[in-house]
């Protein structure tokens, strides 16, 4: 079966549809970049003098998520790790006005729920943020209310496959009927441990690269593709 055949298939069996949110659907940060608000996670630390609790390569990872992630390791249910939270929230809530649509979401999303299928985010973004942006999108109705998002409890972000069986429960759906989208490696390996099957998102070859060195088997580098498979008459 060519390559083609492969991702035909798996986006024709997908009935449930669980989108990563920062990626697939938007670029959160195209308006105040994530790295920005990385090094502002690390000097919040240092300026409560915990700046030693992380490592060099924590220090300077781009992921906002690195030095909260580490923390909750650390410190799980502290009020140092709740306040951190609620700081990052904060950050993503201010974000939704800036966030650049990723191109051809709008319409995949809507041609999608058209067709009968049905969708969720599983993101380690605040699902309240994911919910201010679809409304902002008027893509609600396609995802409410499956909007399933980070808690205080920093050890279910993925790659726990946490959001996503809280989505498969929340739906009544079989792993084997959902496909995951996802742009992260910590997505790849939550679809893999919730036997959910998944195909990777890569605006760029770095992200691709990362994608597949994780495990990755289908890797897209626009949603097009997809949109034209849902778009095109099945064969009978």
């Amino acid at each position: 079966m060519s390559t083609a055949e492969q991702l035909t298939e798996l986006v024709r069996g997908a009935r449930h549809v669980l989108f990563d949110f920062d990626g697939p659907i938007c670029r959160l940060f195209a308006g105040r970049p994530a790295p920005v608000i990385a090094r502002e996670q690390v000097h919040w630390l240092d300026g409560q003098g915990l700046g030693g609790a992380l490592t060099p390569a924590e220090r300077v990872d781009e992921d906002p998520h690195s030095a909260l992630r580490s923390l909750g390791r650390q410190r799980p249910d502290s009020d140092l790790v709740i306040e951190m939270e609620k700081r990052l929230t904060g950050q993503e809530l201010r974000a939704v006005g800036s966030a650049w649509p990723t191109a051809h979401a709008d319409p995949l999303i809507r041609t999608w729920t058209a067709v009968g299928a049905r969708l969720a985010i599983t993101t380690n973004n605040s699902a309240e943020a994911a919910r201010r942006y679809i409304e902002g999108r008027g893509l609600a109705s396609c995802f409410e209310p499956h909007i399933y998002g980070r808690t205080q409890n920093l050890g279910l972000l993925k790659p726990d496959p946490y959001c996503l069986n809280r989505a498969l429960q929340a739906m009544g759906a079989a792993p084997a009927t959902a496909l995951m989208i996802g742009d992260a490696p910590t997505d790849y390996l939550a679809a893999r441990a919730a036997n959910v099957p998944f195909l990777g998102y890569a605006r760029n070859e770095r992200k691709a690269g990362l994608l597949r060195d994780a495990g990755a088997h289908h890797v897209v580098g626009s949603l097009e593709p997809i949109l034209a498979i849902l778009r095109t008459p099945a064969r009978s």
